[in-house]
């Protein structure tokens, strides 16, 4: 390893260390299991906005939480950072016999077919009975509902074409409207459920990310509602007193300004 990552992982060591810090020493796998989401998700945020400080600051905190996760692990004597690296290199290698082995591979589909093989093969039934349950639950819902979708696909279950994948949306948004009248509400959360998996299955067809059109799509309204905000601010009033009519005349303005 490099000067630099030795230097963390000795840093983090004497964090946990019996003098060192008190917070950090009481930690477990799972009283910082959402801080790993968290890193994850601003070095998303970095990646939307192209700052590279950013993401290279949001990798280290990415690369800090697998390091003191390493080190709880060694401290119980289950395995460390060197451990983490050799079983992911191994992985990679046997993963890829088209890079380090004889096997040509010509396309990325291919590519991730084999890869779907070899992984199945490596875990036999003991892991994974049914195609689908590897896929955690924990995954953001549009995000899962993809990568499932992709799974069932490599067996052939999966339209051919696009088109029929939007006829799927229209039917299951008439569903949606039949639910919503009938007054279950119930019955129209599992309908809606419904719409949004049958628009990733579209999105997926299109080559788009429905998790990262939707992102996008929440921030282009923050973005938007700010403005409205920054308007109503410049004339000290009050938005809670405006009427929709004056608050939409910002949204579009907005639109206009911000948009381009």
């Amino acid at each position: 390893m490099s000067k630099e990552t030795n230097r963390l992982i000795d840093i983090v060591a004497k964090l946990r260390a019996p003098n060192g810090c008190p917070w950090d020493r009481e930690q477990t796998h799972r009283s910082i299991l959402t801080c790993l989401l968290d890193e994850a998700y601003e070095f998303f945020e970095a990646v939307d906005e192209e700052n590279d400080d950013m993401m290279c600051e949001e990798l280290g905190d990415l690369l800090l939480q697998v390091v003191l996760h390493a080190q709880i692990a060694s401290e119980e004597k289950r395995f460390d950072i060197e451990d983490v690296a050799k079983k992911i290199a191994d992985k990679l290698v046997r993963r890829h016999p088209h890079v380090f082995g004889e096997e040509e591979i010509l396309s990325p589909e291919e590519t991730i077919l084999r890869w779907e093989q070899i992984k199945k093969s490596e875990y036999g039934d003991n892991r994974r009975k049914y195609m689908v349950d590897d896929i955690p639950d924990a995954l953001p819902a549009l995000f899962r509902a993809e990568k499932m979708q992709r799974r069932v696909a490599q067996v052939g279950f999966d339209w051919n074409n696009p088109e029929p994948a939007l006829d799927k949306v229209e039917e299951e948004f008439k569903e949606f409207r039949e639910a919503l009248a009938s007054g279950d509400s119930r019955h129209a959360e599992e309908e809606l459920g419904d719409i949004l998996f049958a628009l990733v299955n579209v999105a997926r067809h299109h080559k788009i990310s429905a998790e990262n059109a939707l992102r996008a799509a929440t921030y282009k309204f923050a973005k938007r509602f700010k403005y409205v905000e920054d308007r109503f601010r410049e004339k000290g009033e009050d938005m809670r007193e405006a009427g929709l009519k004056e608050m939409d005349k910002y949204w579009e303005e907005s639109k206009k300004n911000n948009d381009s």
